[in-house]
């Protein structure tokens, strides 16, 4: 090859280098723009828990802190109007149920749709996936009604129990997985004498745990993060849960806003390090191909 060839060569493949460092540098630049509107509102959640009630309420309003007053988590928590220790309590338990009946319930329901052949089957599932689309305030009255004519008023069955019957779009997609996975296997169980519920618990949950996560960690968001539920069914204020607690500081005159981000920070905290942790098996379990990894 000529040398004004390879001068050529050359020059093209820097100009290749020089076009995959530029659109590496934007898209860099654009997640790191996109992830400091996003994570905006949590420094601002952050800042503003650090502060005095003073600089609150100054104008122009200070995005750093001033003076940072790390007691503020201390008085939150310990606010002689709240009892957030009993309310963590409160909402670990009917986490902790919820989380534990969704799995069950929704892996259970979702091998039936996917590996037991019935009449009705496809109708049936087509059925359940009809029920995302009414909307949940719908649903509101009729279940108060339930609920209050069965007793359950300031309780925390109907917080729980609902979770026991399954929800369309886990069942969606945990039925997905199972579909995933080839017949050969409960084919082979059946024939050792294993009947369904063995082949779902031994054979089939140990495959499909990247999207037993997913269920997890949605459950534990949509308990923990409940307002509207206790709002309704908890009147008694040792029942109360971590969101209805966070009320307390908001008054009628004036709202503690260094106490209530402070308190919701910690709030929230468990709900980020769930996510973290987890984060892997999250992706998966969205990736409804990844089911089909051999």
């Amino acid at each position: 090859m000529s040398a004004d060839g390879q001068t050529q060569k050359r020059r093209y493949y820097q100009g290749q280098r020089f076009q995959e460092r530029l659109r590496k540098t934007v898209v860099a630049l654009l997640l790191i723009g996109g992830s400091a509107i996003i994570l905006s509102p949590i420094w601002w959640m952050v800042s503003t828990s650090l502060k005095p009630m003073e600089e609150i309420m100054q104008y122009p309003p200070t995005f750093f802190p001033n003076e940072i007053h790390w007691g503020n988590y201390v008085r939150a928590w310990t606010s002689p109007a709240a009892d957030f220790t009993r309310w963590l309590m409160n909402t670990a338990f009917i986490t902790v149920c919820v989380v534990i009946a969704s799995v069950f319930s929704n892996a259970f329901i979702a091998y039936g749709f996917a590996k037991i052949k019935f009449p009705g089957r496809n109708v049936m599932f087509a059925a359940v996936l009809a029920t995302m689309m009414i909307p949940g305030f719908v649903t509101m009255i009729p279940q108060y009604i339930l609920f209050a004519q069965l007793g359950w008023m300031n309780t925390y069955l109907p917080l729980i129990i609902p979770s026991l019957f399954g929800s369309a779009f886990f069942i969606f997609l945990l039925r997905q997985f199972f579909m995933s996975i080839p017949n050969e296997l409960i084919d082979a169980a059946k024939m050792d004498g294993a009947n369904h519920f063995y082949i779902w618990l031994r054979l089939m949950v140990p495959l499909i745990k990247p999207a037993i996560a997913t269920i997890a960690i949605f459950s534990f968001n949509g308990a923990w993060n409940d307002f509207l539920g206790p709002l309704l069914y908890v009147n008694n204020e040792s029942m109360y849960t971590l969101q209805i607690g966070l009320q307390t500081f908001k008054g009628t005159e004036a709202t503690q806003w260094h106490y209530l981000m402070a308190a919701s920070l910690m709030v929230l905290l468990p709900v980020i390090a769930l996510f973290m942790f987890f984060q892997r098996y999250f992706i998966e379990g969205m990736n409804l191909t990844a089911g089909t990894k051999g």
